[in-house]
């Protein structure tokens, strides 16, 4: 009976992280460049009962010789194992604004290890040197003239400088370099990810490589082709009805998880108020 309640719990929690996750995609469905998440439902160990029990055995000495005889397999519960990121590309749609930059991936090459293809990102840098990527190309110039994000990080270019510009009448081509009434300023730095799923996400559709060092620049990367397109931004990978209907059936599972979760309860008040009461 107590394992019921255990098993039933770790459902729900299960199905209660699952439905912030969906929660969370739909709140990023406009977001640029956002990634949606996408969950693994894992359970745990079955477990494999057996009765036992003993036979006598009639020979003079009257032996008793236990006996074990299977029941079957019993699932000790679920878990949300991980969340992975989808890497695919987001659709592209037209803004007319300068600063506004989409990456269009090409051929990206798989890790032959894994089989997960690669995939490219805006490099960053945030106030403590640290670089992190992003698929968001919704960018602006600061007060000093540096190219950054909505959150204000500086966007790199690709020997790992700041991107500093005199205004926001620029042009940029599609293999990335910034061009101004000079010539050109600086081209645009591009990471590429051989195994992008090992990257750790974080707030603000921002990807980190934690302490792995840097990703290598995509830039003459063997296999590897895309280009950049300005006035456009990546859309987010969300379908807002797939993941409403998600959304539905991980309610309905968590809501049929409480229903069991009541019975057992049920159950344990009648064993213990009336099966267990000496008259």
């Amino acid at each position: 009976m107590f394992r019921g309640f255990y098993t039933v719990a770790s459902g729900m929690v299960a199905q209660q992280r699952r439905t912030e996750l969906l929660t969370n995609n739909m709140a990023n469905a406009n977001t640029p460049g956002f990634k949606a998440d996408q969950s693994v439902v894992r359970s745990f160990p079955d477990m494999l009962l057996s009765r036992i029990g003993s036979t006598n055995i009639p020979v003079q000495k009257n032996l008793n010789l236990k006996t074990a005889k299977q029941v079957g397999a019993v699932n000790t519960g679920v878990y949300l194992q991980e969340t992975i990121p989808q890497f695919i590309q987001g659709q592209i749609r037209e803004t007319e604004l300068t600063t506004d930059l989409a990456l269009v991936d090409g051929a990206m090459p798989a890790d032959p290890a894994t089989g997960v293809a690669g995939a490219i990102f805006f490099r960053l840098e945030n106030g403590e040197g640290q670089e992190l990527y992003t698929r968001n190309g919704n960018l602006t110039l600061d007060a000093d003239g540096y190219l950054v994000n909505p959150q204000g990080l500086y966007v790199l270019s690709e020997t790992g400088e700041r991107i500093q510009l005199q205004n926001d009448n620029f042009s940029v081509t599609p293999d990335g370099r910034i061009m101004q009434e000079d010539g050109e300023v600086a081209r645009i730095g591009i990471s590429f990810a051989n195994n992008p799923e090992l990257l750790l996400k974080q707030d603000n559709g921002l990807f980190s490589t934690g302490e792995n060092g840097n990703l290598p620049s995509a830039y003459g990367e063997e296999g590897v082709t895309f280009s950049m397109q300005q006035g456009f931004l990546e859309g987010s990978t969300v379908d807002p009805s797939k993941t409403m209907t998600e959304l539905l059936t991980a309610y309905r599972a968590f809501e049929a998880n409480q229903k069991i979760l009541q019975a057992y309860d049920r159950s344990m008040e009648k064993a213990v108020n009336e099966v267990g009461r000496v008259n």
